[in-house]
């Protein structure tokens, strides 16, 4: 297992990150997206540790509060050991206020999540999304404020757009409040819209990223194929989510089984593997349903794809050309700086 620095913070970060939104669920979208329970968390918590996984993510809204009380439990005393995250932003109860990002949801979101996940603090507090109702000034002070009070350390976003965190990093410096320091986005072989904005906007902030579904909601656990839509019961056919453009995915599913068996491994393993090769991905996060995903996904670390590989895995993933993109590109020609 590989470590990263993450962002500016000065914290190494292992290249895969455990995420438990499978723990807990028991109704509605959660139970189709896991059902982990504590005796079978507890397992997969102490692989995931024994791999070299030093980084852990949940969300307050994940199994409606289940999965961060699941994670704590299964962390026990090895949470000192370890980075953890957890998100604020979505809707955790019935009232107008258990929503959002003003200054009320997130204080009182902070103190639940500490009690279940049963520590001080947090490594990384992140907004789970933009609320276009709170202006990201109360947003940004108030997690500022969690920051100063040691009960967080570090503030993360996620699925935001390239606008939103260059104008919510640039408030944070003009009025001397903690910034963003990593987004959490969706990112996939399949789904690369990321290249488009995002990824400048994250080496100009020095932020780090981690990694989403990077299988596509199992789309590439190589399950799947222009013949055969997926095995009965499979996350995909309950809730198709994220969306992808399915050719364009299953040419990807195509080169990597190729690969995967010249290699001898899995296709997924293949699809972590063309994530960890990308410079602007600092860790992914892998959430497996039971052991033998969680180890397939472990062993991706170790393989390391040619540079015959990644073209292939190029050619066939490259998104269409874009306005600006294309002419940002055309109009760089000749002003690249020189290599050293």
């Amino acid at each position: 297992m590989r470590y990263s620095p993450f962002g500016r913070t000065g914290l190494f970060v292992s290249e895969l990150c455990f995420g438990s939104m499978t723990f807990g669920g028991k109704s509605g979208i959660w139970e189709k997206i896991g059902r982990t329970p504590q005796q079978d968390a507890d397992r997969l918590v102490g692989v995931a540790l024994d791999a070299g996984i030093n980084f852990f993510d949940t969300a307050d809204v994940y199994a409606e509060g289940e999965s961060e009380r699941i994670l704590g439990q299964a962390l026990g005393a090895r949470r000192k050991d370890i980075v953890l995250a957890s998100k604020v932003r979505l809707r955790t109860g019935p009232g107008p206020n258990d929503v959002g990002l003003s200054r009320a949801h997130i204080m009182a979101s902070i103190d639940g999540t500490l009690r279940r996940l049963g520590t001080d603090w947090l490594d990384l507090y992140q907004i789970h999304g933009y609320d276009a109702l709170t202006p990201l000034d109360e947003t940004l002070r108030a997690l500022d404020d969690l920051v100063r009070a040691g009960r967080v350390r570090n503030v993360g976003c996620s699925n935001l757009a390239a606008w939103h965190i260059a104008k919510a990093n640039a408030l944070a410096a003009a009025h001397g409040w903690s910034r963003f320091e990593s987004l959490q986005a969706y990112y996939s072989i399949a789904g690369r819209d990321l290249e488009r904005e995002l990824a400048p906007v994250l080496a100009d902030q020095q932020m780090g990223l981690m990694v989403w579904s990077p299988l596509a909601g199992g789309f590439l656990s190589g399950k799947y194929s222009r013949e055969q839509d997926g095995p009965a019961g499979s996350r995909r056919t309950t809730f198709d989510f994220p969306p992808i453009h399915r050719e364009r995915a299953f040419d990807c599913i195509d080169a990597m089984r190729t690969i995967g068996t010249a290699h001898g491994v899995s296709v997924a393993r293949v699809a972590l593997a063309w994530l960890l090769a990308q410079k602007h991905v600092t860790t992914i996060i892998i959430g497996a349903r039971n052991e033998e995903q969680l180890c397939d996904n472990v062993d991706a670390t170790t393989l390391t794809l040619t540079v015959d590989d990644l073209a292939t895995l190029e050619r066939v993933s490259a998104l269409p050309n874009e306005y600006p993109g294309w002419m940002i590109a055309r109009q760089t020609v000749g002003r690249e700086p020189a290599p050293r």
